[in-house]
């Protein structure tokens, strides 16, 4: 869903440049195309090489938690993680360059595509996109399930192969 808004979007409004909001609720909700090259809220801008092998890092601690270490059994800790992994994938798409600019065919491109619009008064949220969202809503499933969550305090089993 992330990587088909980004396209629809950006071929539709094309490039960020001035005055290209489109309101959806005037004043509040829109959509405007913006490009990202840092992180959250664009700290670290000038770093998406570095933020992108840190998504694959986490790609691949997200999977070994899943399947090596049993977190699959657990349907909010997996949703989470889907939510996050989701997230992580949209993102990283768009630092390793595979989209393309609408009016600049073959043009490399790092930055991620944001372009959800909100504004409350001269108060603008930082544009985003459905990756950000669902690693937003994946964080906060994660610390709801950490405080949900009571692991049973159990003695640990011996081992089948253990000598005594």
């Amino acid at each position: 869903m992330d990587l088909l808004t980004k396209h629809w979007v950006f071929q539709w409004r094309g490039m960020p440049r001035w005055s290209n909001e489109w309101w959806l609720w005037e004043g509040y909700v829109g959509i405007q195309t913006a490009l990202n090259d840092g992180a959250l809220f664009g700290w670290g801008s000038g770093f998406g090489p570095l933020f992108a092998l840190l998504s694959l890092v986490a790609a691949v601690g997200i999977v070994v938690w899943l399947f090596g270490y049993g977190a699959a059994h657990d349907w909010l800790l997996t949703l989470a993680l889907a939510f996050i992994m989701g997230g992580i994938g949209g993102n990283l798409y768009d630092r390793l360059g595979l989209w393309e600019n609408p009016e600049l065919a073959g043009e490399f491109r790092s930055e991620v595509r944001d372009w959800i619009l909100l504004r409350y008064g001269e108060f603008t949220w930082p544009n985003f996109n459905v990756a950000d969202s669902l690693l937003v809503c994946g964080a906060a499933l994660l610390m709801t399930h950490g405080v949900l969550y009571k692991e049973e305090s159990q003695p640990p089993s011996p081992r089948p192969d253990a000598h005594t």
